[in-house]
């Protein structure tokens, strides 16, 4: 099988392509840049890549079309939406990591990324990949959701859809490397202000947070918002998503939830007997590990939501969208251990 990947040189990119080239399904990766960019090998863009000559390619949808099976878009938002045209048009598969086709409702894709809007017929025949619980197979435009969303949408899951908490008493406090930010140079990501310090950013702004609420109105039209804030930990990758909720469930039907929604999932692993997850657990693999604990004197269930955000929160669920697209092992090109120490 061949694919094609536009946005190697972008953190989510360098990840997606070294995971394709272990899929034991994947034969050839063709790496395509702007339609108006130069041919370069890629140790030239990235030299991380030393010694890797497969070049990147000014974008040309009609290769694409004739030569690949599948497209993956690693780009930043509004980029996608440039550059999806063609595929959209012709019904080829297409798996996008940015948020472009994430949202529905492009009045609110305006909103919060404060960019033009793809168009309505587009964005509603998008599919939102949170693969746990959405199939792609089927769906020729596969919208990848965004790394805050992934782990807060699986913690909240069994919560919401078994209706456990009060729907109006969602909190969560959602932690980040810096890798989140992308390449982009700003001041908040410099060395000297990251190190040794903790910065909220984006609170109750985040571009993430219409995308876990249209998901979570699918499973509960009753939640009505949630408390959204964001901080950057000075580490590279990483996300740790805490998440509050009012319950009047007590701690032996928690547990039940998630362990009955969670059991046959190969990539979600439920923390036993209130033990809670960190993030050295899962950095460089495509696990989401959770941990619940339950306060009877508030009344309180909280859950701690660990990935690692460039892959399971980006390159590792585009490939569980492919895997499910083409009907492949769920496992295929993701078993990735721990990073140890």
């Amino acid at each position: 099988m061949n694919v094609a990947l536009v946005g190697v040189t972008g953190y989510s990119g360098m990840i997606l392509y070294q995971l394709l080239q272990q899929h034991p399904e994947v034969a050839a990766i063709r790496l395509f840049g702007h339609p108006d960019s130069q041919t370069q090998p890629l140790e030239e863009a990235v030299p991380n890549f030393i010694g890797d000559q497969t070049p990147i390619e000014p974008l040309d949808p009609a290769v694409i079309l004739a030569d690949c099976n599948l497209i993956f878009f690693a780009t930043s938002a509004g980029v996608t939406t440039e550059l999806a045209a063609p595929f959209i048009a012709a019904d080829f598969p297409v798996i996008d990591l940015s948020g472009d086709y994430r949202l529905q409702d492009p009045q609110v894709f305006t909103k919060w990324y404060h960019k033009p809007a793809p168009a309505v017929s587009a964005l509603q025949q998008s599919h939102y990949g949170l693969a746990e619980f959405a199939n792609a197979a089927g769906h020729s435009y596969i919208a990848n959701p965004g790394c805050y969303a992934t782990a807060t949408l699986l913690g909240l899951a069994p919560l919401v859809q078994q209706h456990l908490i009060a729907p109006d008493s969602i909190i969560v406090d959602a932690k980040s490397g810096t890798s989140g930010a992308g390449k982009k140079l700003a001041t908040s990501t410099h060395f000297s202000q990251t190190n040794e310090n903790l910065q909220l950013y984006k609170v109750n702004q985040h571009q993430h947070i219409p995308e876990i609420m249209q998901q979570l109105k699918v499973w509960d039209q009753n939640v009505p918002a949630i408390q959204f804030t964001t901080t950057l930990l000075p580490i590279t990758r990483g996300i740790m998503s805490t998440i509050y909720a009012k319950t009047d469930a007590n701690a032996e039907q928690l547990a039940g939830a998630f362990a009955a929604t969670y059991a046959a999932l190969p990539f979600v692993r439920v923390l036993p007997n209130g033990q809670m997850p960190n993030l050295k657990e899962v950095v460089g693999t495509n696990f989401c590990d959770l941990g619940v604990s339950y306060n009877p004197a508030t009344q309180t269930v909280m859950v701690v939501s660990v990935i690692d955000n460039l892959i399971k929160g980006a390159a590792g669920q585009a490939l569980q969208n492919f895997n499910q697209y083409f009907g492949f092992a769920a496992t295929d090109g993701l078993q990735l251990a721990t990073w140890l120490p």
